[in-house]
């Protein structure tokens, strides 16, 4: 995942023997940081470009980084745990979840056994004007 300005590139390797979060300047060359230290997968900038959030196991971390002139790694915090579906299957996949344009919320997909399919209705507008005619 690249960084909002572009300089940073988020990526996952698993050269410590688990899959971990590392950051390294882009285009390069530079020197590559690790970000996660307990495991991490799904790494997505906040798109003020001053956090890192990545999921742990069932948690939610965001790592406060500086990416002016050089790169820092701050303080990791939980930002909460849950039974979320990872809906990439594969590390090249990316995130299975967004955040919203502030970097307050996320979208997520909450695990559940029951679901089996899901519907996708098409012109729906169309299907709304239909069933509750305008008072023209």
């Amino acid at each position: 995942m690249f960084s909002p300005d572009g300089n940073w590139l988020a990526y996952l390797s698993d050269e410590s023997g688990r899959y971990e979060v590392y950051v390294r300047p882009y285009p390069g060359p530079g020197a590559k940081y690790q970000v996660s230290t307990e495991g991490g997968v799904e790494p997505m900038w906040n798109p003020k470009g001053n956090e890192l959030f990545y999921r742990s196991g069932n948690k939610m971390i965001a790592t406060e980084v500086i990416t002016q002139s050089s790169f820092a790694v701050g303080e990791a915090r939980e930002l909460f745990e849950g039974p979320y579906a990872t809906v990439a299957r594969r590390v090249s996949e990316g995130a299975g979840y967004d955040v919203s344009g502030d970097g307050v919320r996320f979208l997520m997909d909450k695990q559940s056994g029951e679901a089996t399919h899901i519907n996708v209705v098409l012109n729906w507008f169309e299907e709304l004007k239909r069933r509750v005619p305008s008072a023209t």
